[in-house]
């Protein structure tokens, strides 16, 4: 059963559409042109439309039949806050905005698929097409949620995949149990006293204080987190003062950690407030910690992800499927969907000669050949899972 050829002929189509979703990138929340494309391309090809699921999300549904049968399609729409460098026709136009991440082709391949299987129909049960809004660590997956996604649209399964720069294209990688990491966000904000640059012993320095913490920190996971656990603390902003002569009254360090456990995401959060309080006691400081878990660790269904494997298998030969691939430290929310529904997330082959960026690098572009491979994806696990 290879690629199929219903959708690998749309791929010019296919590609004209991600490139025009490229050229007008949205942030989180902020999809309102996206998810309003989304929902008119959906209504053309016949599927139902119902907008505004958790702000600017939208879900397709699709039915056939009487069964009560039914299966998910996750894709994400936001973009991200980066200056694009890429100097090609389909460049973004918004500056300071691109899709640096490929959620314009993970939408695109999910259009494909449904407007294949809105023509074709060769299933029973019903399709929810999912097209998600802020996926980029502020809550869409949580927002659709909270708004009855799965109260009002059920599904068995749920299915999502992320195109990956360091597999070739026609490629897969799908693995059971735990996928990526779960994955936090934290300020630490330190007060301390201002002063003139040519007086310190007038102040209590909050950018000392910041100094010392930031290598504080990384013997949260060298000297606290077990050898055999994976975790990550990464000091990410350094922001203080506005002067050459001023030291300041406060500082803020902020970053991110991630973690393939929630016990060991905890474990950080604990070293990391007493880390904070005590080094700024030390200099007559204070510091507030606001650490926020916004990710929790994707962990595949194995019946999912075993299934998941054999429709891969069945598009492209079993030499293209890569299995057993170490979890990345990535993050993703769709991990809140799987944790109301059973599935699977898995990754597509974006690499050629000339696509070798990787996510969220300014001059990183979806490489259009995988288009055709993702949508035959979503579209032969909808034909398998609900098979006539």
């Amino acid at each position: 059963m290879p690629l199929i050829q219903d959708i690998a002929v749309r791929k010019e189509h296919l590609t004209r559409l991600r490139r025009d979703l490229h050229r007008h990138p949205e942030l989180g929340f902020e999809e309102h042109r996206t998810a309003e494309l989304v929902a008119e391309k959906l209504e053309s090809f016949g599927v139902q439309v119902h907008r505004g699921i958790g702000g600017t999300g939208v879900v397709g549904v699709l039915r056939e039949g009487n069964e009560t049968a039914s299966v998910g399609l996750r894709a994400d729409m936001d973009a991200l806050p980066i200056l694009e460098e890429n100097t090609f026709a389909h460049r973004s136009t918004h500056d300071g905005r691109m899709h640096a991440c490929g959620h314009d082709g993970h939408t695109t391949m999910l259009l494909g698929a449904a407007e294949y299987l809105a023509r074709t129909r060769n299933f029973r049960g019903q399709v929810n097409f999912i097209f998600q809004p802020a996926e980029e660590g502020i809550g869409g997956a949580r927002a659709m949620i909270a708004d009855g996604l799965f109260r009002d649209f059920p599904c068995d399964r749920i299915f999502a995949m992320h195109n990956a720069p360091g597999l070739p294209v026609g490629s897969f990688a799908v693995n059971s149990g735990v996928v990526t990491a779960a994955g936090a966000f934290f300020d630490i904000d330190i007060a301390g006293r201002g002063a003139h640059g040519a007086h310190p012993d007038h102040s209590v320095d909050p950018v000392v204080v910041a100094a010392q913490l930031v290598g504080a920190l990384q013997s949260v996971v060298s000297r606290n987190v077990r050898p055999t656990e994976a975790a990550v603390v990464s000091v990410t902003q350094v922001h203080a003062g506005d002067a050459y002569n001023v030291i300041p009254a406060s500082a803020r360090l902020s970053g991110t950690a991630r973690s393939f456990s929630t016990k060991v995401m905890e474990l950080v959060e604990t070293r990391m407030t007493e880390l904070a309080h005590s080094v700024a006691a030390a200099f007559g400081a204070t510091a507030e910690v606001d650490f926020r878990t916004v990710f929790l660790p994707v962990t595949n269904d194995a019946g999912a992800a075993e299934f998941a494997g054999e429709v891969c298998g069945e598009l492209v030969g079993e030499t293209r499927v890569r299995r057993g691939l170490p979890a990345g430290m990535g993050s993703e929310d769709f991990s809140f969907m799987q944790e109301e529904v059973p599935g699977c997330y898995l990754l597509i082959g974006n690499a050629d000669s000339t696509h070798r960026r990787p996510v969220h690098n300014p001059g990183y572009d979806f490489n259009d050949e995988a288009l055709p491979y993702g949508a035959s994806f979503f579209a032969r696990a909808v034909e398998k899972q609900l098979a006539p």
